[in-house]
C-alpha cells in the first residue's frame, strides 16, 4: 500500500476539531468547505524546515526546530496553548504513553510542543506543558515553542496540517493529531495521541530513530510488527511471520534428515 494512501487513513483516524469558547457551550459556525480543509495530510516526502525559528516558552529566548529536535526522533504535538477541550486530554494521553515506553526524554528521543495560535504568549506555554504532561520531569525535558504567523503557516503547510480559525467562538478547529518525526525533520508516521499506548508509541520511536532509539530487541519485534495506519497501531505481521515459522519448520526437517542420513547404519 502507498504511503500517501497510509497517510490518509491516518489523517481520517486522527481528525478531531477542537471548538471551544470562554463562555457558554462551544458554537462552532464553520462551513462544510471550511472544515474539509482541517486535516493531518503530510506528502510521503514531507520534512519540517529545521532552520525555522521559534520562541522556547521553557528555556526562554529563540530556538530553531532543529536544535529542538535535537537529531532524535522526535514526537511533535501541535495544540492550542489556550484550547481546554481536545489538547488537554491529548497532551495528558501522549504523557502516559510516553512513560510507558521506558525511553528517557532528552536521550531516547524529543518531545516537542508547537502553539498553532500566533496569539499565545510563552506563559500560556508554559501553563499548558507542566498541567497536562503528567510529571514535572517529563514537562521539564519538552519543549513548548511559539511563533509568529509566518513561522506557524510555514511549519503547518510543510507538516500538511490545515487548521481553520472560527471568529464566532474565537477558538480553533484543528486535527488532534501528533506528528512523529526522524532526527532529520521527516515525518515518519501521522500517531492518532487519543489512542496512544506505550507499546505502540515505543515501536514508532525506535523505528523513526532508525537505530539509534531503543535496543536490538526493539528492532527484532519491528520485523514482527508493522504499522496499520487504519487504527493507529502497530499489529503483528502475520505473513511474514508464519513465512519465518514455515522456513524455520523446513531447515529443521532437511537437517534432522541430514544428520539421520550419515549415522551409521547397524550390520
Amino acid at each position: 500500500m502507498r504511503r500517501a494512501t497510509l497517510f490518509r487513513r491516518a489523517r481520517r483516524a486522527a481528525l478531531c476539531a477542537c471548538l471551544v469558547t470562554g463562555a457558554g457551550p462551544a458554537a462552532a459556525r464553520l462551513n462544510r468547505t471550511e472544515l474539509a480543509r482541517v486535516a493531518a495530510a503530510p506528502a510521503p516526502d514531507a520534512r519540517v524546515p529545521l532552520d525555522l525559528v521559534f520562541g522556547d516558552a521553557g528555556r526562554g529566548g529563540t530556538t530553531t526546530l532543529g536544535a529542538a529536535l535535537g537529531g532524535r526522533a522526535t514526537l511533535m504535538l501541535p495544540v492550542d496553548y489556550t484550547c481546554g477541550n481536545v489538547c488537554d486530554p491529548m497532551l495528558a494521553l501522549s504523557g502516559t504513553a510516553l512513560a510507558a515506553t521506558g525511553l528517557v526524554a532528552g536521550r531516547d528521543y524529543s518531545l516537542v510542543l508547537v502553539g498553532i495560535d500566533p496569539r499565545d504568549d510563552a506563559a500560556a506555554a508554559r501553563r499548558m506543558r507542566d498541567a497536562d504532561l503528567g510529571t514535572p520531569a517529563l514537562a521539564a525535558k519538552a519543549a513548548a515553542l511559539v511563533g509568529d504567523a509566518a513561522a506557524v503557516a510555514r511549519l503547518t503547510r510543510a507538516l500538511g496540517y490545515g487548521f481553520v480559525y472560527d471568529a464566532g467562538t474565537d477558538s480553533f478547529a484543528h486535527p488532534a493529531a501528533a506528528m512523529l518525526l526522524t532526527g532529520d525533520g521527516r515525518v515518519a508516521r501521522v500517531l492518532s495521541p487519543l489512542a496512544l499506548n506505550g507499546r505502540d508509541l515505543r515501536l514508532a520511536l525506535v523505528e523513526a530513530g532508525e537505530g539509534s532509539t531503543g535496543g536490538l530487541t526493539d528492532r527484532l519485534a519491528l520485523l514482527c510488527y508493522g504499522y496499520d495506519a487504519a487504527t493507529g497501531l502497530y499489529t503483528p505481521l502475520i505473513r511474514r511471520i508464519l513465512g519465518a515459522a514455515a522456513a524455520a519448520t523446513i531447515l529443521a526437517i532437511a537437517l534432522g534428515i541430514l544428520i539421520l542420513s550419515r549415522r551409521p547404519r547397524r550390520a
